[in-house]
């Protein structure tokens, strides 16, 4: 209810929300830059301490490394850098490289999913949508201690998120050739049900609702499988942001972690205040989400509160403007505000693909100087 919401984020100090941060990471042959079957072997190479921050994927060429809880964005990104390099040296010891790219760029030989019983279920329950190549995102946590405040905190992201996706875009090239999409991941996920934009919800009981019909359809197999681009966690005191590609460099990755805290605390601000978001149609969620993913932040994006597509910069303005009380109160409007013209001048994850492949015109080449910044950009 959304009075049990107000009561939740009016205790909330949104100053001090917790972030904890997921990246996934494909795992190539050093030769040909395929994916390749390494998983086992990199979390066996990592560091005992490191190795329980791990995660074995759907597939047997991506890592997960997950952060702990953390109180700022300096904590995370120490957390970051240390997985990053952990897992490369890991990598380099079982005869691969980890790559921060978010689509499989060249191919998988092998198509087979981990020995997770869960994988194995899902494999069977959808089929040949299971044969698509590996894809690597970045999911961030945000600590909201009440249930049905997260409901609503998820309606609030829901204008926002497209934006989010159009700066981390980080997978324009699939099988070896540019998709002429931003982020082939996005396209590639959209094959899968359970996916997507987060519909707007009127409160928990409509969550569970709404969760349920979709198991007795079987477009879910389960209801772990709520995989929309925000979720209350099932897991944790959280809201889970899953809308992002892998970021190409741990810089970009804080950055994405401190705008999505910003907004999420944006979020319970505006809940605690009685300023609840209107539920825009899924179709326009939906449009602003695909446009997102095949511009990036290369052109326009359709800015669902006006109902017209704008300046992607322009709308990058408009989200710091709305995240700026928050931004000052965690201290972090500095870090943001570089993050931004940074990403400005140097371009997307994908801006960034398309420059080096332009330059050497060698996709391995490219591969090679992205395998790098992944642990040293």
């Amino acid at each position: 209810m959304t009075s049990s919401a107000v009561a939740a984020a009016r205790a909330v100090d949104t100053s001090r929300l917790t972030v904890g941060v997921e990246e996934e990471f494909l795992l190539l042959d050093p030769a040909t830059m395929a994916n390749t079957h390494a998983a086992t072997a990199v979390v066996e190479a990592l560091p005992a301490d490191v190795r329980a921050q791990s995660r074995m994927e759907f597939r047997h060429s991506m890592i997960e490394m997950v952060t702990p809880v953390c109180a700022s964005l300096d904590e995370a990104g120490e957390h970051l850098r240390r997985h990053r390099r952990a897992a490369a040296e890991a990598a380099r010891t079982a005869g691969a490289r980890l790559v921060a790219v978010a689509a499989t760029p060249v191919g998988e030989p092998e198509r087979t999913v981990t020995g997770n019983p869960r994988y194995k279920a899902i494999a069977e329950h959808y089929g040949p949508i299971v044969d698509d190549p590996a894809v690597c995102g970045c999911h961030v946590h945000v600590g909201v201690p009440d249930r049905e405040l997260a409901v609503q905190v998820c309606n609030q992201l829901r204008p926002w998120l497209p934006v989010v996706q159009a700066l981390a875009v980080n997978s324009p090239v699939y099988a070896g050739a540019d998709t002429a999409h931003a982020s082939w991941r996005a396209m590639q996920l959209d094959r899968w049900p359970g996916l997507g934009p987060s519909p707007w919800l009127a409160s928990a009981e409509d969550l569970d609702r709404t969760v349920a019909l979709a198991v007795a359809s079987g477009m879910m197999l389960d209801d772990s499988l709520i995989l929309w681009h925000a979720r209350p966690s099932s897991a944790y005191p959280t809201v889970e942001v899953r809308v992002a590609d892998v970021c190409p460099t741990t810089a970009d990755t804080v950055l994405l972690t401190g705008l999505v805290r910003a907004l999420v605390a944006t979020a319970i601000d505006d809940v605690a205040a009685g300023r609840f978001a209107p539920p825009i149609p899924d179709h326009t969620v939906r449009a602003a989400h695909w446009n997102a993913a095949h511009q990036g932040l290369s052109a326009t994006l359709l800015d669902v509160r006006r109902e017209r597509a704008r300046p992607a910069w322009d709308l990058i303005a408009d989200l710091t403007a709305a995240i700026g009380p928050a931004l000052e109160r965690s201290g972090d409007r500095h870090t943001i505000e570089a993050g931004l013209a940074r990403l400005r001048a140097e371009g997307t994850g994908a801006d960034r693909q398309r420059r080096l492949l332009a330059d050497s015109g060698d996709l391995l080449s490219m591969l090679g100087v992205l395998s790098r910044q992944s642990v040293d950009g």
